[in-house]
């Protein structure tokens, strides 16, 4: 009988044999690493060595595709440099210019992770171990400044990573669950010594555009040869991935509330969702409870019946949300208060001009262009452009 192949483990996590292979892995470093200098796409980000323009890009491209991300980050640097302009900014500046980038929390995660800077002068640490003691900075982030901006030789595993670790090694983990440790565990010990931000952008880079979940492009992928899931027909089955959890299904009221040109909007309180965000308010619709933001309690003097506008559909990676748009004309300047509509922290009418200048989710904008013939947004991008071409 022959004898089991042994096994490298890094604390309870075994290394997959292929992977002690010295002659495979510097097949994989060249093979991989002389592609990336020559199909690389050039990104703003990859100009640069300096870690708070890394961290800000790592943020902002977590569940967000590039070409989205590339004005949001040209824009943020330009008007918050360091981690200490970004400390000193007021939230809503902020959030203004994430408005439209979605998942919010991280606008305020890296604002806080800025402030805990400031008193040592904005630096950054300058290895994967002190970057975790940053708040908002988990593993993945923290592989990325210290490997790209610090040259620190350490793995980083994301959704791209992941899917070429677990094809070329055939890891068969849920990368849903423990697989995502033991590809981390890996990465650490794949990862180049010399140049260990290049190394782990390479493998970013060939997730993103070659090794793709569905349909991968293995006849221009550098590691072909080698890829056991290629060899095995297996691309389609991984990496194995548990099904997701379908989203809750909610249905919520939405009023848009006018009084000449400006509209009211509340601003999310911070441990809700959109937490810091402005927007019409919204509250969830029970059977019992039709219409709960028109109520007297809610401090909304009308002008005239309320009319639904229509229907918006918004879902989330947990939510699917189904938004019943109801347009409000207003008599006299309301007096809402967190507590007569809970879930805000404070209220104000803005002036349609003004609605560039506030930090906005698109599920808001989505509401408002619904409730206006004209689109609010509309006047609003055109005053901002407006504005920022007279700088």
């Amino acid at each position: 009988m022959a004898k089991p192949e042994k096994r490298k483990s890094v604390g309870d996590v075994a290394l997959p044999p292929r992977a002690l292979d010295a002659e495979l892995l510097r097949e994989l470093h060249d093979g991989l690493l002389a592609w990336y200098r020559e199909q690389k796409r050039d990104l703003p980000w990859r100009r640069t060595r300096d870690p708070y323009a890394i961290w800000v890009s790592e943020v902002m491209l977590q569940q967000t595709r590039v070409e989205t991300v590339i004005p949001y980050y040209e824009r943020f640097l330009a008007r918050f440099p360091t981690p200490l302009a970004l400390a000193e900014a007021p939230t809503d500046d902020v959030l203004a210019l994430w408005s439209g980038l979605g998942y919010y929390r991280r606008a305020r995660l890296l604002q806080r992770g800025a402030a805990s800077l400031a008193g040592g002068g904005g630096a950054l640490p300058t290895t994967r171990g002190r970057l975790r003691d940053v708040p908002g900075i988990g593993p993945y982030t923290a592989g990325a400044i210290a490997s790209i901006a610090f040259g620190e030789p350490v793995g980083l595993v994301d959704g791209n990573v992941a899917r070429v670790l677990a094809r070329v090694f055939v890891l068969e983990d849920d990368m849903r669950g423990v697989g995502m440790k033991r590809a981390q565990v890996l990465a650490d010990h794949l990862v180049a010594r010399d140049d260990p931000g290049a190394w782990n952008q390479a493998l970013m880079e060939l997730g993103a555009t070659v090794c793709t979940p569905r349909s991968p492009s293995c006849d221009a992928c550098p590691l072909a040869l080698r890829c056991g899931a290629r060899a095995a027909g297996r691309q389609a089955s991984l990496p194995v991935l548990s099904a997701k959890a379908k989203p809750t299904e909610s249905h919520v009221e939405a009023v848009v509330a006018r009084l000449g040109d400006a509209v009211l909007l509340g601003r999310r309180a911070g441990d809700r969702l959109f937490g810091g965000m402005w927007e019409p308010p919204l509250a969830e619709v029970a059977p019992e409870r039709a219409h709960p933001l028109l109520r007297a309690e809610a401090g909304l003097a009308l002008a005239g019946t309320p009319e639904r506008a229509g229907t918006v559909v918004h879902v989330l990676s947990h939510r699917r949300m189904t938004i019943d748009v109801i347009r409000v004309p207003l008599a006299t300047p309301p007096t809402p208060s967190p507590a007569s509509i809970p879930g805000y922290d404070a209220f104000r009418m803005v002036p349609r001009d003004d609605l560039g200048t506030l930090g906005v989710s698109t599920l808001a904008r989505k509401v408002l262009t619904r409730a206006e013939a004209e689109p609010l947004f509309a006047a609003a991008r055109a005053a901002d452009t407006a504005r920022k071409a007279g700088r």
